[in-house]
């Protein structure tokens, strides 16, 4: 599997409609080889992080070229002080419930 892990710097006052957003995005059709998506409140951090776990390279790089992702990019980033910074990489150990 692949993915991104990526960390998001919200905007002060802004959270609830960004998960408005992310929300409004599950309604969407499932990006092809889209295995999960999270988007974790850390206890302990002042940004939030995300992960995104695909089934292959080249799903997560369809996906990241989608017309359809980049207009979600652009509707989550006028809640973001900042562009959200990505690590991507491929999963090398995990377990599903």
């Amino acid at each position: 599997m692949y993915g991104t892990i990526f960390n998001l710097h919200v905007k002060a006052g802004h959270e609830e409609a960004l998960q408005k957003t992310f929300n409004d995005r599950g309604n969407q059709v499932k990006p092809k080889g889209m295995v999960a998506w999270f988007v974790m409140k850390p206890d302990d951090k002042d940004h939030w992080i995300g992960v995104a776990v695909f089934e292959t390279k080249e799903d997560h790089v369809a996906n990241a070229n989608d017309p359809l992702q980049h207009e979600s990019f652009l509707k989550m980033m006028e809640h973001l002080e900042s562009e959200p910074t990505w690590t991507d990489g491929t999963y090398v150990v995990g377990e599903t419930a």
